[in-house]
């Protein structure tokens, strides 16, 4: 078992230009006085608060030509030519070893970026972890002992919260090693919540986006040996999303598969907590869309979570819920009745869902022109046409409900929580979801969601299914 740790350890240290390890014999590894690998510089303590100076530079980063954009191409001719029958069609390259894959066939592999796109995918997933890291730091310290204990949370939950910081390092570490002396740097934060109850709702739409933002681009990166990393930081934050529902009150996996959505989407959601950042930090290439509210967000610490009105902090399309004026009669914080507590748990059902079909949204999106992001230097912009759907990105579907306008040039309206399944047996529309405002209900899949952007009005805004 050493042995094969210490192979893993340099295979993924020494093209990383890390130099812990040597090889004293052929296929023996054997490691320095210390075996550990230095982690990222993160400071144990930051300012946090809006950001109010002035920009010096606005706008994500772009090339000096910028194309018409990407067409819908149809099916590429060779996919669709394997015959999946069960049978062997090409020689085996070695015994048990069927032909075809990709980096299968024997050549070293090097974890770095090797395309714009690449490059610019990793940096948004660093700018994702090292959030996250400043976030459970600062619920930590922000927090009383007591006001966690009142939150029915205790001393091995908050050192749950603690550890999954120093999971954070570890992400952060291994993305700065990948993408190398430019990566991007620990910013400045500026976070809404209140309570303990408000914070754990922000920690866990936060990772929600933060794991579905990875997931829309990693089937897509040119670096396969980076995604393969990828894949083994992200399945961690899967799990710290539902240790965050589980302490929210919330059933802890209420779907059947975990949606994937663009960068753009998940930058968009990120960019307005983000205050101000180092000088010089590394800028981003992916779009600002305008904020999307929902103005009745199911709001978790309701029994009737579907009563909710402008139940929410103002400020980007995250929709976290507050929780001050509630009555403790609709309350579901101190609630000890099978179905109407909330309080944390492994699991709950609730005999009232957050949200059905059927149920009417009401919605309110911003104009574009806004400067979000750090140090203000971002601007929320949008290429799409005249609102009238409203996308439901959930699972493998992309649904389009009817927007019904509020008026003739309004940014305001409704729309219809659509009725769909899956899979038989499994409703679509569950947990934390995705919506955008779009000017057409376009017929997309997972690989190809990214094609929604020119289309997107406003959005994406997180709603709380389940």
């Amino acid at each position: 078992m050493m042995v094969a740790n210490h192979l893993l350890v340099y295979g993924l240290l020494a093209l990383l230009a890390w130099p812990p390890l040597t090889l004293a014999a052929p296929n023996r590894i054997v490691a320095r006085a210390s075996s550990s690998a230095p982690v990222v510089s993160h400071p144990a303590s930051l300012s946090h608060g809006p950001y109010s100076g002035t920009p010096t530079i606005t706008g994500a980063l772009n090339a000096t030509s910028i194309g018409p954009g990407i067409s819908s191409l149809g099916v590429a001719p060779p996919a669709t030519t394997y015959p999946s029958d069960g049978q062997l069609h090409d020689a085996e390259p070695g015994p048990y070893i069927p032909a075809g894959g990709v980096g299968t066939n024997g050549t070293t592999p090097v974890y770095n970026a090797k395309s714009d796109f690449d490059y610019e995918s990793l940096a948004l997933a660093l700018y994702q972890e090292y959030i996250e890291l400043d976030l459970f730091h600062d619920g930590l310290a922000r927090f009383s002992e007591e006001d966690f204990t009142a939150a029915g949370l205790t001393a091995e939950d908050r050192y749950l919260i603690q550890f999954m910081a120093e999971q954070e390092v570890g992400h952060a570490t291994m993305l700065t090693n990948i993408l190398g002396a430019k990566a991007p740097k620990q910013c400045n934060y500026n976070y809404p919540y209140t309570t303990v109850q408000e914070f754990i709702d922000f920690c866990q739409k936060l990772t929600r986006f933060g794991e579905s933002g990875v997931y829309g681009f990693l089937g897509h990166l040119d670096s396969r040996e980076a995604a393969t990393l990828l894949v083994q930081s992200i399945t961690t934050e899967a799990r710290q999303q539902m240790i965050f529902r589980q302490f929210e009150g919330l059933f802890p996996m209420p779907v059947w598969f975990e949606v994937g959505v663009p960068q753009s989407w998940a930058w968009t959601l990120l960019a307005p907590y983000i205050s101000s950042c180092p000088a010089g930090q590394t800028r981003l290439a992916w779009q600002n869309f305008p904020a999307l509210h929902i103005l009745n967000q199911p709001n978790p610490t309701r029994i009737n979570g579907s009563s909710a009105f402008n139940e929410t902090h103002a400020g980007g399309g995250m929709n976290p819920s507050t929780n001050s004026g509630i009555p403790e009669a609709q309350s579901c914080l101190n609630s000890t009745v099978a179905g109407t507590s909330c309080s944390p748990a492994i699991t709950h059902n609730r005999t009232q869902p957050l949200s059905h079909p059927g149920r009417s949204v009401s919605l309110t999106w911003d104009a574009p022109g806004a400067q979000v992001g750090p140090n203000n230097s971002y601007v929320t912009s949008s290429q799409a046409g005249q609102p009238k759907f409203v996308a439901w990105v959930t699972q493998l579907n992309v649904t389009y409900s009817a927007l019904s306008s509020n008026g003739s040039g309004s940014r305001s309206g409704t729309t219809v929580q659509p009725d769909l399944q899956t899979y038989a047996g499994d409703p679509a529309i569950n947990g934390t979801v995705f919506i955008a405002i779009t000017d057409s209900d376009l017929y997309l899949t997972p690989f190809n969601l990214s094609m929604i952007n020119p289309h997107v009005v406003a959005g994406p805004a997180l709603y709380q299914a389940g």
